[in-house]
């Protein structure tokens, strides 16, 4: 049976509250239009594997987010427009996406969701900071830790920790009262009877294009931070989520938002 979608799912979708704190999921999405579904070599088990399935939820936890409908295979918003488009391998983890050389047709319709995407949160932004002076962002992904096989041994714990926070691109010295205690608070934090392992830059920097475009834009005034989830609450390999690890994911990020906002008040 023909499986290739007949219509382009959403490019993202937005919940917009009256808030100072935000959260996005922008490699949450495994949609496709259809004719990047044309030209796709990559089947779909691989596509899941690399993106971010289940942040969106987690990332619904606050008032106001931000989470992407298509995959990063067709865009990848978290990459500048210079490499949001996977042309080669060499791109995407030696993964052989496309069929063939993708025509620039193709490139010019991914890139102009990513000029959309970044217009879209630049407004966003732009309205959060009148109204509210300081904000913070919380971007929401996942990252994988068994990628030698399911039934090979992990990544080492000290190599990958539970959460990973990334501040590349951060104003380390101008949020630090926001940022170390809000990081304190993740790690006393109750995940059905544990405690996470939250550690900053160990598994990634933080260098993503989303963050940097609001420490750009706002840098005195935007605080985004990188928060990677560990797979811990999913099988990276055949995609089937643990339901009570994604109802504590929100519940987690839930936390993190109502503490940020108390953190900016007393901060900001």
């Amino acid at each position: 049976m023909d499986t290739t979608p007949t219509h382009a799912p959403p490019w993202w979708t937005v919940q917009r509250s009256d808030d100072r704190v935000l959260a996005t999921a922008i490699h949450d999405g495994h949609g496709l239009r259809p004719e990047i579904a044309t030209a796709m070599a990559l089947d779909e088990a691989g596509r899941l594997r690399e993106e971010d399935p289940w942040t969106g939820q987690a990332a619904a936890a606050a008032p106001t987010h931000v989470i992407a409908g298509r995959s990063r295979f067709e865009v990848d918003l978290n990459r500048g427009e210079d490499e949001a488009f996977y042309r080669t391998p060499d791109q995407s983890w030696g993964l052989q996406v496309w069929a063939a050389s993708p025509a620039e047709s193709l490139v010019e319709g991914s890139l102009r969701l990513h000029r959309a995407f970044y217009a879209m949160m630049g407004q966003l932004l732009d309205d959060i900071r009148a109204s509210h002076g300081a904000y913070v962002l919380i971007d929401v992904h996942s990252y994988n830790h068994r990628r030698d096989g399911p039934a090979a041994p992990p990544t080492p714990q000290a190599d990958a920790p539970d959460i990973n926070i990334g501040t590349f691109s951060m104003p380390r010295a101008r949020w630090a009262p926001v940022l170390d205690p809000l990081m304190d608070a993740m790690r006393d934090f109750d995940f059905r009877g544990r405690r996470l392992d939250v550690r900053e830059n160990v598994a990634f920097q933080g260098r993503g294009a989303l963050t940097r475009f609001v420490h750009e834009r706002h840098p005195e005034h935007g605080c985004a931070i990188a928060l990677e989830f560990k797979k811990f609450f999913m099988d990276e390999w055949s995609g089937a989520p643990d339901p009570a690890e994604l109802a504590a994911m929100r519940g987690f990020i839930g936390h993190v938002v109502d503490t940020a906002r108390e953190l900016l008040d007393r901060h900001g």
